[in-house]
């Protein structure tokens, strides 16, 4: 078995790998100025997508443009999210050449589409897949691929540890070769109970000394955790953005929620904002939390929310996740200021980071790992891939971190 990585080999962002010139293991963007797509021509028999994040599936639509209709297998609420996030692409890219796809790849990639639940087998390809939840967000997968004599694991983006959404990862099924994500691989999270408390109170010593918290937050799966939070800490919230539509496209699919009764309950308590930014700016006026996209402030009504509290330092910007370099929350996060809505602005509000990871850290990275001692280790989806593949090559696995348009044999 053959394996080439046509993105995210050294890189967060743009993930694809080839199976054999035959199955397509995701195919993501990667959010730059301008996005980046995976590398050279692909023309595959199936594709499998781990999840509907727009790093793993924000470019599956273009592998529709030729004409031809490669079957597309993933779970229901990763086609509804990567269906979503195309739709976005096109409102924001659409007419340009930024965007490698049109409505009418959208179109046929839902007539392309093949749903399956965990754990249970189909064929693609050629090859037996079988997708495994990998506890990062809804409907998120590792990928087994079985040729009849290497089985090979893509973990796809995976968490071993608590969220309040989703339930961790904990299959972990035999397999001779394993691609595996990176991401996290220097970091140790801090316990989520405790980034919990910390958050929660936070927000409730901002509104109680009259101040209004902005919550930038991912449309998939942060907006969502933010809003179960908030729910059992008994904090009240709007959510404005895309979180909304995507909140309802999950609450179509329990079996794939760690408690559908608590998102339910969630979305009864927060309030959804639906006018324009009229409405928002008043909305801003209050002593509230407003959890809103986007996540790392380069779009979305965050554009109004911050503008609008940024003057007083008793309110409060309260990021919920990672900001890659060159965005502008990492920008606001360094110096204060930021771009936003195409304005160099200072913010005087107080500005804080609470990390509510989704992914794996370097301790469950090694504790998934060691299930696979004796299985080669493809290093990926991570800023210092072939450092990890050291680390694990001196404790005795046979690691190593493929690069960009390299093909691997298993």
């Amino acid at each position: 078995m053959e394996v080439t990585f046509l993105g995210g080999a050294d890189e967060i962002g743009r993930s694809a790998v080839l199976v054999d010139d035959s199955l397509l293991l995701d195919y993501g963007i990667a959010s730059e100025s301008p996005p980046q797509y995976p590398v050279g021509e692909v023309d595959p028999d199936a594709v499998v997508v781990s999840h509907g994040h727009l790093d793993h599936a924000g470019a599956v639509p273009a592998l529709m443009s030729n004409g031809d209709l490669p079957p597309v297998h993933w779970t229901p609420p990763t086609r509804d999210l990567a269906t979503t996030l195309a739709e976005d692409t096109l409102k924001l890219h659409g007419s340009t050449p930024r965007c490698p796809f049109t409505d009418t790849d959208v179109r046929r990639l839902t007539q392309a589409s093949v749903t399956h639940g965990y754990e249970e087998s189909f064929e693609a390809a050629g090859y037996e897949v079988t997708l495994f939840n990998a506890g990062h967000v809804p409907g998120s997968a590792h990928v087994l691929v079985d040729d009849g004599d290497i089985r090979l694991l893509y973990t796809g983006d995976f968490h071993t540890g608590d969220q309040r959404l989703v339930a961790p990862s904990t299959a972990r099924p035999e397999a001779d070769a394993v691609i595996c994500e990176s991401t996290y691989s220097d970091v140790t999270h801090e316990a989520r109970d405790r980034v919990e408390k910390r958050f929660a109170e936070s927000l409730r010593q901002t509104v109680w000394q009259g101040g209004t918290v902005v919550v930038p937050a991912f449309a998939i799966g942060r907006t969502q955790e933010a809003m179960l939070v908030c729910n059992a800490h008994d904090i009240d919230c709007y959510v404005d953005g895309m979180g909304q539509r995507v909140t309802e496209q999950l609450k179509r699919h329990p079996e794939f929620l760690r408690d559908a009764d608590a998102l339910r309950g969630a979305t009864s308590s927060a309030r959804f904002v639906t006018g324009r930014d009229g409405q928002r700016r008043r909305i801003a006026e209050q002593n509230t939390v407003i959890i809103t996209t986007s996540g790392m402030l380069n779009g979305g009504p965050a554009m109004t929310y911050v503008p609008a509290i940024r003057h007083h330092p008793t309110n409060k910007v309260a990021l919920t996740g990672y900001q890659v370099e060159g965005t502008p929350g990492r920008e606001l996060l360094e110096t204060g200021s930021a771009e936003l809505d195409g304005r160099v602005m200072p913010v005087s509000a107080q500005v804080e980071l609470h990390q509510f990871s989704a992914h794996a850290d370097r301790e469950g990275l090694l504790a998934f790992l060691d299930s696979y001692r004796e299985a080669p280790i493809l290093v990926n989806h991570g800023d210092r891939t072939g450092a990890f593949a050291g680390e694990l090559r001196e404790d005795g696995f046979a690691a190593s971190a493929p690069e960009l348009g390299e093909t691997v044999r298993v």
